[in-house]
């Protein structure tokens, strides 16, 4: 193993004893030798059979067989879940056949970060995250079911199944994805179109079809954003079949996975002699795998966030420190927009997975002795899922890369280190993702230009205020303000202004994920300005360093004058009533901070 990798993971190890140990106390407890409907009174399980054929009444009667939940994110606006329209029948009789049952239990919310981009309903975003854990964990309490089925891809969503799922971790659980949409318009003529519009040099009819050809038909968006994060992330940590996380939506292949999906989670239960809870796969070794997957690819920044709060639901502590010392030593292996012009097909079809793990594992990087949901070791997911002859199968890694400008080897990286900074200094501790920018970009020392909104900068940028070096302060975005929502207005005017000459940074407590671009921002500041933190205190014409090599964010002011200084608080009512952002105020006021997972889940907030 990597020196530092084994370091970091046995200090995680360490930190998080008693949690852990309560945590796989809690779930033991949980655990009974049969079925878990026995424990059922017999109205109990009645009401839970009642919509059910007569055989699959008799089979559940029975108790000799295992009874499979199945909890999905299906609506059909959004591409990446419309497939799982047809999936709860397929797996139901792919279940049959391994003879055993399955029932569908829940649909949870799924937005899309996509529509909402710029809009009110945007600020319910990362609270959707933890509504979707609460809705998995009711549909999961009525406590008919061995094991789970998630179907969930994007954004919030894969995050809260799998909160949901940890607090039943006695309960073996398979993720099944559906895989990217075809390529549509590249990545870098997107961006550019968007550029050009900013400048005022595109019509809103030429966005509006640049988008449009992008975004085009079923599937996940094909950008390395936090969807496709987690999707690999999700991998990485032995919860999704080997290979399968970008497979295409349609074909031979992804029948047959979604298939094997389903038979895996039936052989996996308490009623077999292989079983795998959830709550024992994710341990400290595989958030590492997971964490070290994504520092690798340069992946969503939002992950910094998830996983935190993921591991706490499992009972494990870690926070960005961990994060910033595991980017020291992980290669930065992949190309995908917006670290590159390729897109997750191109990835997938240079060696994808199984190549990628490969060069990690066999470099130190990962983890190997892990439990999977196919067994024991990470070495499985070096294998690679074919269709032969008509049967689902897995082979080796390719051994060199498709395309060496998009996947590359652990000894010639795209650069040296991970993805991702951790920023520290006396404005608070941030994040920034370094994997898109050009050296030249990664030291801004320039003067504080301030907003309260992103929609407030679009203004000030339309009308020339913003021609000279800067430090964008965009503030009051963080959970408890007004639920952290994504600031992706603020990316095309930045863009331009970098393209133009000027030295450009953003600070803010607000969110950029995946798709930040190649603009130098420090992100999900905490503590959050609401909390009276100095990101408050900051005036126009402030000089402010942010400095991505060595991990500063200074306000450059003597403390003798700060300490005059007294935080304003705006009013955020417009950002707190309307769209149905109303109902969500208790659950934003128990949010933590960014570090901690901005989650309302945990009575210690």
């Amino acid at each position: 193993m990597n020196p530092i990798i084994e370091q970091v993971t046995q200090r995680i190890i360490e930190r998080s004893k008693a949690t852990r140990k309560a945590y796989l106390e809690k779930i033991n407890a949980a655990r009974t030798k049969g079925p878990m409907r026995e424990v059922l009174s017999c109205g109990n399980f009645a009401h839970g059979v009642a919509a059910c054929g007569k055989d699959v009444k008799e089979d559940l009667k029975s108790l000799t067989k295992s009874n499979i939940a199945i909890v999905s994110a299906y609506n059909d606006m959004l591409s990446a879940h419309q497939p799982y329209e047809t999936y709860p029948r397929q797996l139901k009789a792919a279940i049959a056949a391994e003879g055993s049952v399955a029932q569908f239990v829940s649909g949870v919310p799924a937005m899309c970060d996509g529509v909402t981009q710029g809009q009110p309903g945007m600020e319910l975003s990362l609270l959707s995250r933890d509504v979707i854990a609460m809705t998995t964990a009711i549909g999961l309490s009525h406590n008919m079911f061995d094991g789970t089925l998630m179907l969930g891809i994007c954004d919030k969503i894969v995050p809260g199944l799998l909160l949901g799922a940890l607090s039943f971790g006695h309960l073996p659980t398979v993720f099944v994805p559906a895989g990217p949409m075809p390529s549509g318009l590249p990545n870098k003529e997107k961006a550019a179109v968007r550029q050009r519009y900013a400048k005022g040099e595109a019509d809103e009819s030429q966005l509006l079809d640049a988008e449009m050809a992008s975004y085009h038909s079923p599937g996940t968006c094909t950008f390395y954003g936090t969807a496709n994060s987690n999707q690999l992330v999700i991998e990485m940590m032995g919860l999704q079949l080997p290979g399968s996380s970008f497979v295409p939506p349609d074909g031979g292949l992804r029948t047959a996975l979604t298939d094997f999906a389903g038979k895996q989670v039936s052989r996996i239960t308490a009623q077999g002699s292989n079983y795998s809870p959830i709550g024992e796969i994710v341990d400290e070794k595989s958030m590492i795998n997971g964490i070290v997957g994504l520092l690798a690819t340069g992946g969503s920044t939002n992950l910094t966030m998830h996983l935190v709060a993921v591991a706490k639901a499992a009972g494990i502590l870690i926070d960005w420190s961990d994060f910033a010392e595991l980017s020291t030593t992980i290669p930065l292996l992949t190309r995908i927009y917006p670290n590159g012009t390729a897109d997750v097909n191109h990835f997938q079809q240079a060696g994808g997975m199984a190549f990628l793990i490969k060069q990690l594992l066999d470099n130190g990087y990962l983890h190997p002795d892990v439990k999977t949901i196919v067994g024991e070791g990470l070495e499985q997911y070096t294998l690679t899922p074919v269709m032969t002859e008509g049967k689902l199968d897995w082979v080796d890694a390719p051994l060199v890369s498709g395309d060496n400008q998009v996947l590359t080897t652990a000894d010639k990286p795209f650069q040296l280190t991970g993805g991702l900074q951790l920023m520290a200094g006396n404005l608070g501790r941030g994040v920034i993702k370094t994997s898109s920018l050009q050296p030249e970009q990664l030291v801004v020392e320039a003067p504080a230009v301030i907003f309260e909104s992103q929609h407030d900068l679009d203004s000030a940028f339309q009308a020339g205020k913003l021609n000279k070096d800067c430090v964008v302060v965009v503030r009051f975005q963080g959970p408890r303000a007004i639920g952290m929502p994504e600031l992706h207005k603020l990316t095309p005017p930045l863009s331009v202004l970098q393209g133009q000459g000027y030295k450009v940074a953003l600070i803010t407590d607000g969110r950029m994920s995946g798709a930040s671009g190649n603009v130098p921002a420090a992100i999900h500041l905490t503590p959050e300005a609401i909390d009276g933190s100095l990101l408050a205190k900051i005036v126009e014409g402030d000089m402010i360093r942010l400095n991505a090599i060595t991990g500063e964010l200074s306000l450059l002011v003597e403390q003798s004058i700060l300490d005059q200084r007294v935080a304003v608080v705006p009013d955020l009512a417009s950002s707190r009533i309307g769209m149905g952002r109303e109902m969500f105020g208790s659950m934003r006021s128990q949010l933590s901070g960014a570090e901690q997972g901005a989650c309302s889940l945990f009575a210690e907030g």
